[in-house]
């Protein structure tokens, strides 16, 4: 990589950073420290506004590099990828986003504690969601240490691993200073960026073959090294009936995890009414969908005019196509275009991840103020709930610095795979059962919740991702006894089975009162906060 490179786009970064940093810096001196100002930025946010939040939340570096990499690299069976993560939000719309809003305050287990006892449940989902996050941070760290080791031309171990440092640092400090308002702002500065990028790579790769969307694909299919296989289902999930099973595994994940994800869950509280977070949800389609399209068009563009194999020689996962993509439309490594283009790209990628490790770091240090603490600590003041959350947010990015080093060679949209599976498996089940099954008991709550979690991180680390292949994340070793690569087609019917098992089997019986009040507040709004 050129100096020109690293150092256009190292201003760029520097100009997002700036920005971002004087958005908290702004929001955090008109902030008057209560859990509602921090965990929902007062609830004052308009569907528009919460809709481009939402999309920014939800719009990560696995879909800007993961899932563009994945199509470059496996052509259809890569575009699933797109579909499922899209469909997902039907489920969002018609099942979840009114209901949470009405029935809960901040947090996931607000709304399955509100006709249960609080103490065993908001553990558990506070347990589970906390999970979630930390996966998905993971992703956004192996995000940014690709990102940032390409534009310094520098493969380095400690190159990626000051980058990955680098970020978790800003996040925290955009957490712990600005909370849901410098937040869900940041997402919405990060959500036009992206968009502006996505459409303009895709026109500039439309132009280059004349609008000719059949010449693209051929194209791509002649320079992936495949032939017509990489316009044609199969080439990474149908080889055997292990890879089908691995692909029905994946698409349940991903279509159902949405719903469980709590980052996206805790933006429904930004909004005033049930009615706002259900518009919010219609303008974040929207976005996302057309995001969506989009990524297929420049995966397909980046397997045709960079070529699979210099996409796979850069990146072994494919992370780093849509950057490399950009510095060929804009005229190649030496050209002024080129070195716009990709510094602008590299930027917008790099904005992307800082606004959603910011959400997601926010969402995971509310469940261990808001469930974890709160109910250890009953009683606890609202103050002393948002300072444990800010020293929250700093253990968390530890963590999720220290496991994104581990993994960082791995495909971001796998790793975010992995964390909808654990999602659908573990939150998904306890939020249906407890909106719409009348008899679902305290016990049926806990044992959903961990019926779901244990056996997705169980057979995660018993899963090829982990030992017994060379792509593992310990190639050395090998435990490797459960075959599929994504644990949902397995854990999610567990967890649901686990929540109906519970509550069959517990001597305490639903409290009629609670579910009838759970039932009118969350289809009518009435007694909402």
């Amino acid at each position: 990589m050129t100096g020109d490179h690293q150092t256009l786009a190292l201003v760029l970064f520097g100009v997002f950073v700036a920005i971002t940093l004087g958005i908290t810096t702004y929001v955090s001196r008109n902030r008057h420290g209560s859990a509602e100002e921090f965990y929902a930025g007062g609830r004052l946010f308009s569907p528009m506004e919460n809709g481009f939040a939402i999309a920014g939340d939800y719009m990560s570096a696995a879909s800007f590099l993961g899932i563009s990499g994945l199509i470059a690299l496996y052509g259809y069976d890569g575009l699933l990828y797109s579909v499922g993560f899209l469909v997902a939000w039907l489920v969002v719309l018609f099942l979840v986003a009114e209901l949470v809003r009405n029935c809960g305050r901040f947090t996931l287990a607000d709304v399955v504690a509100a006709r249960m006892r609080e103490r065993p449940v908001r553990i558990a989902a506070g347990t589970s969601s906390v999970t979630v996050s930390v996966l998905y941070l993971v992703a956004q760290m192996v995000g940014a240490g690709s990102l940032v080791a390409l534009l310094l031309g520098e493969t380095s171990a400690a190159a990626r691993t000051w980058a990955v440092i680098g970020v978790g640092a800003l996040m925290v400090i955009y957490v712990s200073l600005g909370g849901m308002r410098a937040t869900t702002w940041i997402q919405i500065v990060k959500a036009v960026l992206l968009m502006g990028g996505a459409i303009a790579l895709t026109v500039l790769v439309l132009m280059r073959f004349h609008g000719d969307f059949d010449q693209l694909l051929r194209t791509a299919a002649d320079r992936s090294g495949q032939g017509s296989d990489f316009l044609a289902p199969g080439l990474k999930y149908g080889g055997d009936w292990t890879a089908r099973l691995d692909f029905i595994s994946l698409g349940l994940a991903l279509v159902l995890g949405t719903a469980g994800l709590p980052h996206i869950l805790s933006r429904f509280y930004t909004v005033p009414t049930a009615r706002a977070a259900r518009r919010s949800v219609v303008w974040s389609i929207g976005l996302i969908g057309s995001f969506y399209l989009m990524t297929i068009v420049l995966g397909f563009g980046a397997a045709a005019i960079v070529g699979s194999d210099a996409v796979r020689g850069s990146n072994a996962a494919g992370n780093t196509a849509v950057p490399l993509l950009a510095l060929d439309l804009g005229g190649g490594a030496d050209s002024t275009g080129g070195t716009v283009l990709f510094a602008v790209v590299a930027a917008v990628a790099f904005a992307t991840i800082l606004a959603v490790v910011a959400g997601i770091t926010l969402a995971s240090s509310a469940s261990v103020a808001h469930d974890l603490y709160a109910s250890l600590r009953r009683g606890s003041k609202q103050r002393s709930e948002v300072a444990v959350a800010r020293v929250a947010a700093a253990g968390i990015g530890v963590v999720a610095i220290g496991l994104g080093l581990l993994a960082r060679d791995l495909n971001v949209a796998f790793l975010v795979g992995l964390a909808f599976a654990v999602a659908a498996s573990a939150n998904l089940p306890v939020l249906l059962y407890s909106l719409f099954w009348r008899e679902f008991t305290t016990r049926g709550a806990v044992w959903s919740v961990y019926g779901g979690l244990l056996p997705a991180l169980v057979l995660v680390v018993l899963s090829p991702v982990v030992s017994g292949s060379p792509d593992s994340l310990f190639p050395g070793v090998d435990f490797q006894y459960f075959p599929l690569d994504n644990p949902g087609l397995v854990s999610i019917p567990l967890g649901f089975l686990a929540g109906w098992l519970g509550t069959v089997t517990s001597a305490d019986r639903a409290d009629e009162a609670k579910h009838a009040e759970t039932e009118v507040r969350s289809l009518t709004g009435a007694g909402a906060v």
